[in-house]
């Protein structure tokens, strides 16, 4: 007997409809074919013990299964639940009249237990777009599956559930989420505010000016003078995310296995903030399987490198494409993954190896040369793509002991959405820019836009010629300072670019000073 269930592969965030056929015939053996992985092949053991844990066996046929289209690679475990299911079905056990209509994904534990799998909400999408009825996950994938309206989502603890609910002899309702509510109910929920910041106000600018442009940022400044403190409290004054971006970085942790079980949508944008020995896969992804790296898991959001020239200067390197293309294409022999991974890039170092040049209460004890060698950790081209450079100082005892709060991040998140909104205005009628996608931000502008909307004018062009001059700075630095200029300006209410706010923006361009080494030496 030939019998057919539908399963999905997932490979990077592109899901592939698998048809699982089972056919039995006399012998004893067991065949798989449609290249799949190890994970897939071991599930015949897993199987087994399933069945026989359950009350059930495995059919004492010849049993040949085929996973269609045999020329796209099989990963993982998910694939148990549709192969037992097609071998019940083929042996009479369960009801082939609803086969056709539901996909099955799950793996199951020796006792009969759905565990759960990567990647269950870019399957249930998968599914509404192929016209199925419905999806059957374990429970623990529910919620991010349920996010997808218009499809029948079942979450099943159990093979004999997923048995009782196709043979009709026990009835469970679909999973009903409203996913929306809790999406907009969590948005402004952040752990840290802005009001615990006491002092810091240029570095605090610095900030602003970088959420409100998306602009990438670093910051130099001793230990302890609040680098860290400053940068995770950033997600708090950046704009929420909207649905589409949600149910897009949603997407990228739910195939890197990152979502935790009670979570539908993520609300928030992400802040990553990997160790300095990270490796370059782990950074960017790649693997065995071509998993999502920490600049994909940041998309939508930000990536922190605390203490950036400890990092691996191989593993900085293979940052500058994907901050300029905002996606990252990881190719094998036969086959290539793209991931999105537009983040923002935001990075912290001490100014010398001791940490205390410039530092007015510590003596530094590094020679220029040092100094210059640590600074050289980070590549010209690197800091090119990064837009704001700003130096910190740790905070007088006399600011330190007031009592009185801070700005909150919600006055500073409400003028940084303020400017997001006349940059979505200003950017709603561009077509794509190179297939990366459409601009949203000061940020993403091309070299074209520049000349459209941040056209300095004489007094300002004066201004930039003696900063290239003396600064000796590159064609990127100027375009990125054109860029920073703009969003100071959209902040201010600016429709043009002033000299005031090109002055501001070449103010942020700390480290392509000649001379930075040298400074109160």
């Amino acid at each position: 007997m030939l019998v057919k269930t539908y399963c999905a592969a997932v490979n990077g965030l592109e899901v592939n409809t698998v048809t699982c056929e089972v056919s039995m015939s006399r012998g004893v053996q067991f065949h798989l074919t449609g290249l799949a992985d190890t994970a897939v092949k071991e599930s015949y053991d897993r199987i087994r013990a399933a069945l026989v844990n359950n009350g059930l066996k495995m059919p004492s046929m010849d049993i040949t299964v085929n996973l269609s289209p045999a020329d796209i690679k099989k990963e993982g475990s998910g694939y148990d639940l549709p192969l037992a299911i097609g071998i019940l079905a083929a042996n009479g056990k369960v009801t082939d009249a609803l086969l056709d209509k539901y996909l099955l994904v799950g793996e199951l534990g020796l006792d009969g237990h759905l565990q759960p799998i990567r990647g269950a909400l870019p399957i249930a999408i998968k599914a509404r777009k192929e016209k199925f009825k419905g999806l059957i996950v374990p429970r623990q994938n529910i919620r991010e599956a349920a996010v997808v309206n218009q499809l029948e989502v079942y979450g099943m603890e159990t093979l004999m559930d997923v048995i009782q609910f196709l043979n009709g002899t026990t009835t469970y309702e679909p999973e009903n989420l409203d996913t929306r509510k809790e999406f907009y109910a969590q948005q402004n929920q952040f752990e840290f505010d802005f009001a615990d910041v006491k002092g810091q106000e240029s570095v605090k600018r610095a900030l602003e000016v970088a959420a409100a442009g998306g602009h990438n940022l670093i910051m130099i400044g001793p230990p302890g003078s609040g680098k860290s403190m400053l940068a995770k409290r950033l997600p708090s004054i950046l704009p929420p995310l909207s649905l589409a971006e949600s149910l897009e970085t949603t997407q990228i942790h739910s195939v890197a296995g990152k979502l935790s079980r009670d979570t539908s949508l993520i609300s928030q944008r992400p802040f990553r903030a990997p160790h300095h020995t990270i490796s370059q896969v782990a950074l960017v992804g790649g693997g065995n399987n071509a998993q999502p790296g920490e600049i994909s898991l940041a998309h939508n959001g930000v990536l922190f490198l605390d203490e950036m020239p400890e990092l691996s200067r191989s593993v900085l390197e293979v940052l500058r494409q994907p901050l300029e293309d905002r996606k990252i294409s990881i190719a094998r022999a036969k086959y290539s993954v793209e991931y999105p991974c537009s983040f923002m890039l935001v990075a912290s170092m001490n100014p010398c190896p001791c940490g205390y040049y410039g530092d007015p209460t510590h003596h530094c004890v590094c020679t220029p040369g040092q100094i210059q060698r640590y600074m050289n950790k980070i590549s010209g081209p690197l800091l090119d793509r990064i837009d704001i450079h700003c130096e910190i100082q740790a905070v007088p005892f006399k600011q330190l002991s007031e009592m009185q709060p801070g700005e909150p991040s919600a006055a500073i998140r409400e003028r940084v959405i303020k400017a997001r909104n006349i940059q979505t205005e200003r950017f709603s009628s561009l077509p794509k820019q190179g297939g990366v996608g459409r601009v949203y931000c000061n940020a993403q502008m091309s070299e074209r836009m520049l000349h459209d909307f941040a056209e300095p004018d004489a007094e300002s062009l004066d201004m930039l010629r003696m900063a290239m001059e003396r600064l000796k700075l590159s064609a990127r630095a100027y375009s990125r300072i054109l860029k920073v200029a703009r969003t100071i300006a959209d902040l201010a209410g600016s429709e043009k670019v002033q000299s005031v706010h090109i002055a501001e923006a070449i103010g942020y361009r700390n480290l392509d000073r000649s001379d930075w080494a040298e400074r109160g030496v």
